[in-house]
């Protein structure tokens, strides 16, 4: 049994904290993984220019309510549940997916979840289980599937390395360079092959 693991942000969906950014002309807000290998830092840090600006949950929905899937995300995603299991794992939050998830047609999601004061503001962030991506590859693994992974971002690459198959997607010249093992490709169409191969294999 084989079952597909993705990332979200910058691999079906614009990342949400780069929109958040250019939507309220806060260009720190533009760090992502892709730049801090460590989420905790990097999430403690967002939320402290958040209550620098006086800003919160209900500005970041408001934003994420204008986000589309990539185009052609969802296409690809409805193909490819069209012929394995795929789960969407992602260090995104509840409060912050809804929306996202009913574009592109209500797959599943494993991600985490915000603390926020009954004023909207954001003041902490429980993540689901410790190195979450990994950990679930390993968990799926244990009941006796053999996972089949794709991300773009530093927290991407241990359930990447840690699957049957593993493929960076649209990730950066840095992490391209950084481990030239995993095949990278650009576009869905090169994805979708991939993992069509990978499926076929026994």
């Amino acid at each position: 049994m084989k079952i597909v693991c993705l990332d979200l942000e910058g691999v079906l969906v614009p990342e949400i904290w780069i929109a958040f950014s250019k939507e309220s002309g806060i260009p720190e807000l533009t760090r992502t993984t892709r730049d801090e290998p460590d989420y905790d830092k990097l999430m403690n840090w967002r939320l402290g220019i958040l209550r620098e600006h006086g800003l919160g949950l209900k500005e970041i929905q408001e934003t994420i309510a204008k986000i589309d899937p990539l185009p052609g995300a969802k296409e690809f995603l409805d193909e490819l549940r069209s012929i394995t299991q795929v789960i969407i794992i992602s260090d995104t939050f509840t409060q912050f997916a809804g929306p996202l998830m009913e574009k592109l047609g209500w797959p599943t999601i494993f991600c985490n979840s915000l603390e926020v004061a009954p004023d909207g503001e954001i003041t902490g962030f429980k993540m689901r289980i410790e190195n979450s991506k990994l950990t679930t590859v390993k968990a799926l693994q244990s009941i006796g599937y053999e996972t089949i992974a794709s991300g773009d971002s530093h927290n991407d690459l241990a359930m990447i390395l840690a699957s049957k198959a593993g493929f960076l997607f649209r990730s950066t010249e840095q992490i391209k360079k950084d481990y030239p093992q995993l095949p990278a490709f650009e576009t869905y169409e090169e994805l979708m092959a991939a993992i069509k191969k990978a499926l076929a294999e026994s």
